[in-house]
């Protein structure tokens, strides 16, 4: 393997001769003009005969098709898992549960945690007071000792089925989570039979592995019994401002549980619980609801290439993603629905909550958003986090909070960790431009986006060199802290200013601090560097080895200092060597992160290896069994973002400029895109095949100004979906701009119009499926 210097060389290499060879290809394109000097609107020159409609076919249409395929990437078990990372994992971005042998027992868990049950005593602190709590657990207690299992978990279906064979028989159980219900059914043969025991858990934090409570606290009261004249059993868990209650019944071979949540209400999760399942009903009328709801979401798009275990790995991704989160809901606590002992009980600002969200948006799933939906909904709490000086006009978050954001922030001049809602509302703006949803830029970007910037003009100063400067301020997890002039908060300032106007303007606002945010983005501080990169901050280099990358913010997510300024690729460059030549610390994140930043750059081998080592077993933090992660407890971002990983090196839209198969590695001649959604609220189809693109059809969901970095070399033949040419220009290094209205699509291609098919790729790497098979 080449050193790491090596990999810059060959990264610098690659990107300029993609440049050359993406204005070549742009140049033959007849009619245009380069980018110095703007061709007038005019129609692309096209073969006759290519004039005429066209329309794209696939072969995912049915029902059947993508029950096949993606039975394909189902996880499978052949073995009992043991542990929380091992097993099977069903929720509904409420309710969650994870399926292991019981420890010391021959029996089986399922897990009962909902997203809503928190403790209410912020007095504590989100680690204690404000805390995810966990519900209980069931037992399936079979007669006999457990001999063999054999499971399947149908992402299609989103259901757990399968077969437990003991000493004396078989069960046969599927099991499924639809509208805050699990659902369990079980047949016994032989001389076996079902016996299912729930198992209250103590309403006390997680956090009680690693550290004593807190002074001055005290348990939440003991669970009570009771059972409902209907034969409903249920468990009451009274809290100090809340209520969870957790209700089950079971008709014969089939068992049903919902739980309820309320604060301040002490009392109405108790009829919450009761009324959830009396609305569910039977296990087979539930079914048909989950089954529909989950057949229509796996439809918004389609992705498909070579590589069998990844391919698996990602559309695992989007069936966790959507048992986690649906908006509306909470926002994904760091395990996400499925609580187990763990330090982090809460919500995590710094890095957690971002990485969990960035797949939505390409795999046109902005319909689970919890965290948009959270910032709108908690707007004065986030006033509230401020010290009481600044909430005229600020707002913040602190480093952990619980599902409502309640967590105060420090000052600026303190250490403190400051910018994480600034990052978060990357995310949401991410949500807008992939929308282009202008409610959403007018009721939660602009006007929390404005009060957490104010929060960090407060503090900005003129120094001796007619430069702002910041404060000491923490760069989220670095032992270090800077004396003034952090990476990390200086480039949120800078996209947060940027942000603001772009934002105002689109809402047509005349807004009185415009002057100010243009002032900050002229006279603040360049960013600190030294021989080896970004710094952390003013007079702080990075010199320990570190798991986040904050203080390379500017350069993904955010894309302010990005590969197309030739200026800024060696800085990139020796940044990213220069972080990853210092490995203690690293995580799972650091591999995806790099691979992300890679992809940047156009290198996808390069990207495809750091990817790689999140999943290489020799790595202290490797992806697990069931596709979870562990560190000191369950932690849900770093697979979710390794499918961003795979995002990226398929289709990027930043800076204005959709780049279809930017950093495809090179062992992977075939990849299928589909309805994969871009920032200006585009859905971008392509296929590549034997290493080159075929076609690219983009749709527009919005009408706005479509940039397309197309990589198709030749004669480019675009199209409008009536077959008449639509207009173009070459804005060069192989961009092209096309006139596309709002509902339309146009098709690029060159040469003889290609078969225009969504198919599933042939896998040319296989490897064995996920689970325990």
């Amino acid at each position: 393997m080449t050193s790491q210097p090596e990999h810059h060389s060959t990264v610098a290499r690659r990107a300029v001769l993609g440049t050359a060879l993406g204005g070549a290809a742009a140049a033959a394109l007849p009619g245009t003009a380069s980018a110095e000097e703007p061709a007038p609107k005019a129609p692309s020159v096209v073969d006759a005969e290519r004039a005429r409609p066209w329309k794209l076919r696939s072969t995912m249409t049915t029902d059947d098709a993508w029950e096949t395929f993606l039975r394909r990437q189902d996880l499978l078990w052949t073995r009992l898992p043991t542990r929380w990372y091992e097993g099977p994992f069903l929720g509904d971005g409420l309710l969650g549960s994870m399926i292991y042998q019981e420890p010391g027992a021959s029996r089986i868990r399922f897990t009962v945690q909902h997203g809503r049950v928190q403790d209410h005593r912020p007095e504590f602190g989100s680690g204690w007071g404000t805390c995810r709590l966990p519900v209980g657990h069931l037992t399936l207690e079979p007669v006999g000792t457990i001999t063999a299992v054999d499971w399947r978990l149908s992402l299609w279906n989103a259901e757990l089925t399968g077969t437990v064979t003991t000493s004396a028989g078989t069960l046969t159980l599927s099991a499924l989570i639809h509208d805050e219900v699990l659902a369990v059914r079980v047949r016994a043969s032989g001389d076996e039979r079902a016996v299912w025991t729930f198992h209250p858990e103590e309403a006390v934090s997680p956090r009680k592995i690693q550290e004593a409570p807190p002074e001055g606290y005290t348990p939440n009261p003991p669970w009570t019994t009771r059972t409902t004249p209907d034969g409903t059993e249920q468990v009451l868990q009274p809290l100090t401002g809340g209520q969870t209650a957790t209700a089950y019944r079971r008709d014969g071979g089939e068992l049903l549980l919902s739980v309820g949540h309320s604060a301040p209400s002490t009392t109405a999760a108790e009829a919450d619980s009761l009324r959830t399942l009396r609305r569910a009903g039977s296990y087979s009328a539930l079914r048909k609801r989950h089954t529909g709801w989950w057949h229509a979401f796996y439809q918004k798009s389609f992705v498909s290439f070579p590589d069998q275990r990844l391919q698996s790995f990602h559309w695992i991704q989007l069936y966790k993603v959507a048992s986690a989160s649906r908006a509306g809901g909470p926002v994904m606590a760091t395990s996400g629905p499925w609580l187990e002992p763990t330090p982090w009980p809460a919500v995590w600002w710094n890095l957690n909550v971002q990485l969990e969200y960035w797949l939505i948006h390409g795999s046109n799933h902005l319909e689970l958003d919890s965290l948009a939906t959270t910032l709108r909904q908690n707007q004065e709490q986030l006033i509230a986090n401020v010290p009481a000086a600044y909430r005229g006009d600020s707002s913040g978050v602190g480093r952990s909070s619980d599902m409502f954001a309640n967590r105060s922030v420090g000052r600026p001049g303190t250490g403190a960790e400051v910018g994480d809602l600034t990052w978060a509302l990357h995310n949401v703006w991410l949500s807008y431009r992939h929308s282009m949803d202008k409610s959403l830029l007018r009721d939660t970007v602009f006007p929390v986006l404005r009060r957490a910037v104010n929060y960090y003009l407060h503090f900005l100063t003129p120094g001796s060199d007619g430069r702002l400067h910041l404060p000491s301020t923490l760069s989220p997890e670095y032992p270090v802290v800077p004396p003034q002039d952090t990476n990390y908060d200086l480039a949120l300032i800078r996209w947060g200013c940027r942000t603001l106007i772009e934002s105002a303007e689109l809402l047509g606002i005349d807004d009185e601090s415009k002057p100010r945010w243009q002032e900050v983005l002229a006279k603040l501080t360049p960013y600190p560097v030294d021989s080896n990169g970004f710094m952390i901050g003013a007079d702080t280099p990075y010199a320990q080895s570190h798991r986040h990358y904050s203080h390379l913010l500017m350069v993904y997510p955010l894309y302010l200092v990005n590969w197309d300024q030739p200026e800024s690729r060696d800085l990139i460059s020796k940044s990213i060597v220069h972080w990853h030549a210092l490995t203690g610390a690293h995580r799972g994140y650091s591999y995806t992160g790099a691979a992300s930043m890679y992809a940047m750059t156009g290198d996808g081998d390069t990207a495809i290896s750091y990817l790689r080592k999140f999943f290489d077993p020799s790595t202290r933090y490797p992806c697990q069994a069931n596709t979870h992660y562990t560190e000191a407890g369950p932690v849900i971002e770093t697979p979710l973002s390794a499918s961003q990983s795979l995002h990226d090196m398929f289709c990027q839209s930043w800076g204005g400029v959709i780049r279809v198969f930017p950093a495809v590695p090179t062992a992977w001649a075939d990849v299928t895109l589909h309805d994969f959604r871009t920032q200006g609220a585009f859905l971008v189809s392509a296929v590549r095949r034997g290493g080159t693109t075929r076609f690219i059809r983009v749709r527009s969901l919005a009408g706005e100004p479509l940039k397309l970095r197309h990589g198709i070399g030749g004669r480019l033949t675009v199209l409008l979906d009536d077959g008449t040419p639509a207009r173009t220009r070459d804005l060069g290094d192989g961009t092209l701009a096309i006139e596309l209205p709002k509902g339309r699509e146009v098709l690029v291609h060159s040469g003889s119009r290609p078969d225009l098919v969504i198919a599933p790729v042939t896998v040319s790497e296989p490897g064995p499926a996920w689970g325990l098979p």
